[in-house]
């Protein structure tokens, strides 16, 4: 038996091994296989504009998972693959990064710790995590909101209606 985990992807700085930042989330996926993580379903890579002071665009993807591990130690994984990418703690928010992993959705339902909350708390408006989301797991329910991927997704990208003419 195993979880079930949605994990958010995004690199947007070549790393010297692995290359651009595309090959740096296949890479990725690669490592979390190697550390027993069954990769099920990953989503196509998206070119996205940075948030924040970065300058360069983000490849950004999603992957369905299935792994033993609970929340606290799947996190625990996700931090030393990419600390073996060179991910480094602290410095500037939304800063340029070789390797960004986060677990997005949980089978489980809601989890909270001191530096873990499931579901993550900003997926819902970030069109760079739900659109890769939506296109491998639409029908998974967000367990705060009830909605599917799908509807979220759908919601955070429709356009506003026009106001009525008299």
């Amino acid at each position: 038996m195993g979880q079930r985990y949605l994990i958010a992807l995004g690199s947007n700085r070549r790393h010297h091994r692995h290359g651009r930042p595309e090959q740096v989330l296949d890479a990725a996926l690669q490592a979390l296989g190697k550390a027993g993580v069954k990769v099920k379903r990953v989503a196509p890579v998206l070119r996205n504009p940075p948030i924040g002071p970065s300058l360069r665009r983000y490849a950004n993807g999603a992957a369905l998972v299935k792994s033993k591990l609970e929340p606290q130690e799947m996190l625990d994984l996700l931090k030393r693959i990419e600390r073996q990418f060179g991910r480094r703690n602290g410095g500037q928010r939304w800063a340029t990064r070789v390797l960004d992993l986060d677990i997005v959705l949980w089978d489980g339902g809601a989890w909270s710790s001191p530096d873990l909350t499931i579901p993550h708390p900003l997926f819902r408006e970030r069109d760079f995590v739900l659109r890769p989301a939506a296109a491998i797991a639409p029908a998974w329910r967000d367990p705060l909101s009830g909605l599917t991927l799908r509807q979220l997704h759908s919601r955070l990208t429709r356009r506003a209606r026009l106001p009525k003419r008299d």
